[in-house]
């Protein structure tokens, strides 16, 4: 039923986009084009979600038939919106012709103004090109993004202690190797001290993982890679024949991080220790407000720490900072977290704009924030999910910089 209703308001915005299309041109060709271009869309992602693998994962195949089906609503519905408001206008001339006008009308409504109709496709033509251009290159255009943070409490051993963070990797989403080496190559050129990823490794099975073990395995620092589980971690989003079989996906997920090195924090801390000074790394699972799983037990993570000691902490939705940790007495100097992926869709120019529809839903949802004398961080995320591009987001390497002062 859900894919039927799908299916009715997709051709519904066909058909009124279509007559922007006539407008313009009477080429029956490029009408018909445009219909098949529709239908090819339509009825690809039809066939991708019910032939094959039924669990209803997300791969790279999948994401592209959304891709090409959200790059093509994005189109109609910037048409539907100029077409509509063109529609009020002449229905209200319609009226007024009817009303005051001495001759009768043989239409009830004026002609549709061609230039109009120009207008809307150019406009409509700029997202649908920037989408296309952002599943073919846009997704793997990555950029090192850098922070200096000064915290008057640092331990002065930890003067310049440098961080580089990842976050969603998505493994089950990626599909270029040669981009993905380079990447990893890019993470441990940062030489940071250490790698810390916030979660999210797979879009829902372990098994995704494993083409890609050999490459995320090669990430190194010398005070290690430490790791946190995301929401989609836990194969939360599709069906599994029994429990016992969703409980060792997940079994499994943790011991592929272990084979790749990184150490996986559940609800625990560890410390990194020099000169005889420390800081403590707290790592939850998953807590996101709404809807999301709240495995997160923040009270259990820092059992053992004093409200004193320098901590970072990692938690994979930013929702959880607000909720839970700005607020608590220990006091948590630096939050890293990411989840929103900057919704892989913005306008960011430094110093002038910074805006993603997912502000939204997620108020801190890219960057730095600071309240009460702490700090969150949330990354962009290295992979992409779902729509298979990313259009003025880039996919972000965070390298922080502890400084005292």
């Amino acid at each position: 039923m859900r894919q039927i209703i799908i299916i009715f308001v997709f051709f519904l915005f066909e058909w009124y986009a279509f007559q922007a299309i006539r407008a313009v041109t009477k080429n029956q060709w490029i009408q018909i084009v445009f219909w098949l271009f529709g239908a090819l869309v339509v009825i690809n992602l039809i066939y991708q979600f019910n032939s094959g693998d039924k669990s209803q994962n997300l791969n790279p195949i999948r994401n592209y038939a959304i891709g090409f089906m959200m790059t093509l609503m994005v189109f109609d519905l910037i048409l539907v919106l100029f077409l509509f408001g063109e529609d009020i206008i002449r229905f209200l001339f319609g009226v007024g012709r009817k009303i005051f006008s001495n001759e009768k009308p043989t239409t009830f409504f004026p002609s549709r103004r061609k230039l109009l109709s120009q207008i809307a496709i150019g406009i409509a033509a700029i997202p649908f090109t920037g989408m296309i251009y952002g599943m073919i290159w846009g997704k793997y255009d990555f950029r090192v993004i850098r922070h200096s943070l000064t915290f008057p409490d640092l331990p002065e051993a930890f003067d310049g202690f440098t961080i580089t963070q990842i976050s969603d990797i998505h493994s089950g989403s990626l599909d270029n190797l040669e981009k993905i080496s380079y990447a990893v190559d890019l993470v441990n050129e940062q030489k940071s001290d250490v790698i810390l990823f916030t979660g999210d490794l797979v879009n829902n099975e372990a098994a995704e993982m494993l083409p890609w073990m050999s490459t995320f395995s090669k990430l190194s620092a010398p005070m290690g890679v430490f790791s946190i589980l995301g929401n989609h971690d836990y194969g939360d989003y599709i069906p599994w024949d029994t429990q016992v079989e969703k409980n060792e996906n997940l079994e499994h997920l943790k011991q592929i991080q272990k084979e790749i090195g990184f150490d996986l924090l559940l609800n625990e801390h560890r410390y990194f220790e020099k000169d005889g000074q420390k800081i403590a790394l707290v790592g939850i699972e998953n807590w996101g407000a709404g809807g999301f799983k709240k495995a997160g037990d923040l009270q259990k993570a820092v059992n053992g720490l004093s409200n004193e000691e320098f901590k970072i902490l990692m938690s994979h939705d930013p929702s959880h900072w607000d909720a839970q940790v700005v607020d608590d007495e220990k006091h948590f100097h630096l939050t890293l977290a990411g989840h929103t992926h900057g919704m892989q869709f913005g306008i960011e120019i430094p110093g002038w704009i910074k805006f993603s529809p997912v502000q939204w839903r997620y108020p801190r949802w890219a960057g730095i924030y600071k309240e009460k004398e702490q700090v969150l961080h949330v990354n962009r995320g290295f992979g992409f999910l779902a729509y298979p591009g990313r259009v003025g987001i880039k996919p972000e390497i965070t390298v922080i910089e502890l400084k005292r002062g």
